[in-house]
């Protein structure tokens, strides 16, 4: 897409986003909204702030500094509603910008190896499909590997998605072995000179240590074709789990070189504000956030638009 699309998009792509994190905005606001009555800052608002930010799930931590940064030089003075918005934006923004990284297929790499992994039920095979439309739109040769043998559903809906985006996939019956799948779908990546593999997982809860050492297995399996396999992880979640998703990056990052996330479902829920933990724990790239059903609606994370649509501001 051009600059000049882009920038003719973004209004829209802002507007969906606001609606898409509607309902986590809504539950910081009526965190917020009784806050003021007495216009001025003191220890008991300041601490009320700090649990409207905790129920809106950004974390103790996130909450705690957040609410520190609001007092700072305005203790005992008057504020707006309006002028604690804008503040919370801002801080907000800072705490998401380390994190605000573009997804790069790296030209040089051929194919570029993606490895999608999540729990069960966080929209991966959905996701995968709209990475593909993304990309194949974008010019690259796109192969899938319909990883999550466990699911007739799963590899259905990736060969769906292959026809719509003219994508190749590579499948097997229900049942197969993940890694072997893993490793024909690269080896034939490489003969068709495809510019990038996406592979599918089957959901797996981060507690069952068994299914955790299958994506360990295909990590090594892809090694044995391309030693530096796969040149991105992404983990994806489920913005609606909210505080569970920090147990589930620290799981997967332990089976698999976790490089990057992307939030599905935002707007299907109020604990939107557990992106903000997440960044401020983990520091890793969020490269997309899920706000609807359509491919227009997994959109590259924006950290600083992403914080004026939840603080409301």
């Amino acid at each position: 897409m051009s600059s000049s699309e882009t920038n003719a998009a973004a209004p829209g792509m802002l507007a969906r986003l606001k609606a898409g994190l509607a309902r986590s905005s809504a539950s910081l606001s009526s965190g917020l909204g009784g806050l003021f009555t007495k216009k001025r800052l003191d220890a008991q608002t300041i601490a009320e702030l700090e649990e409207a930010l905790i129920r809106a799930d950004l974390g103790a931590a996130v909450a705690a500094s957040l609410a520190g940064r609001v007092a700072e030089g305005r203790y005992d003075k008057e504020i707006s509603e309006e002028e604690i918005r804008a503040i919370l934006a801002q801080e907000i923004a800072k705490v998401l910008e380390p994190s605000g990284k573009a997804f790069i297929v790296e030209r040089e790499i051929k194919p570029f190896v993606v490895l999608v992994a999540g729990v069960n039920g966080t929209g991966k095979t959905t996701t995968i499909g709209k990475l593909a439309a993304r990309l194949s739109a974008d010019g690259h040769k796109v192969v899938l590997a319909a990883g999550d043998t466990f699911r007739a559903a799963a590899i259905e809906q990736l060969q769906i998605w292959g026809r719509r985006t003219g994508a190749e996939v590579v499948a097997k019956s229900t049942g197969a072995d993940a890694a072997g799948l893993a490793y024909d779908a690269l080896a034939a990546a490489k003969k068709d000179g495809a510019d990038v593999l996406l592979i599918d997982t089957a959901g797996r809860l981060q507690n069952k240590s068994g299914l955790m050492a299958e994506l360990e297995k295909i990590v090594r399996v892809l090694r044995k074709l391309d030693g530096r396999a796969p040149h991105a992880a992404i983990l994806v979640l489920d913005a609606t789990t909210g505080q569970n998703a920090l147990s589930q990056v620290e799981a997967f990052k332990k089976a698999i070189p976790l490089t990057g996330l992307i939030m599905t479902k935002l707007d299907g829920t109020a604990k939107g504000g557990i992106l903000v933990a997440l960044a401020h724990k983990f520091g890793l790239p969020i490269h997309f956030v899920g706000v609807g059903e359509s491919v227009e609606d997994l959109q590259e994370f924006d950290a600083r638009k992403f914080a004026q649509a939840l603080a409301g501001s």
